[in-house]
């Protein structure tokens, strides 16, 4: 775990695209990766908002793949809010909140199992 590395995930506003923006890496929809060496006053008045993740832990190559394969991660499609949702608010339970089924009922699911 490199707690000193940073990445940092933003959203573009309605009407800009990342594409051949220096700085920027689409992601998904509006949702992009941010170069954090890049001329901050010159993008920021494409983004809406900004995201900071610090710390990283890498994978070795096909691991994530692999993992997902076999059923350790759950992954579900996002929404640009996503990236932006306010600290308070538990993400977690809202992705799950939108999903059909009995995956929706983990969203209730406390998040310190000892408190169940």
């Amino acid at each position: 775990m490199n707690r000193e590395a940073a990445l940092c995930l933003g959203t573009v506003r309605p009407g800009f695209s990342a594409d051949g923006v220096k700085g920027l890496r689409q992601v998904e929809g509006r949702t992009v990766m941010i170069d954090l060496d890049a001329d901050a006053e010159f993008l920021a008045p494409l983004l809406q908002g900004v995201r900071i993740f610090v710390g990283y832990a890498g994978w070795s190559a096909s691991q994530l793949d692999a993992e997902i394969a076999r059923g350790d991660w759950m992954v579900f499609p996002s929404l640009t809010a996503d990236v932006l949702a306010h600290a308070r608010i538990d993400l977690w339970a809202r992705i799950l909140r939108r999903q059909e089924g009995k995956l929706s009922m983990l969203a209730t699911h406390p998040i310190e199992l000892e408190r169940n």
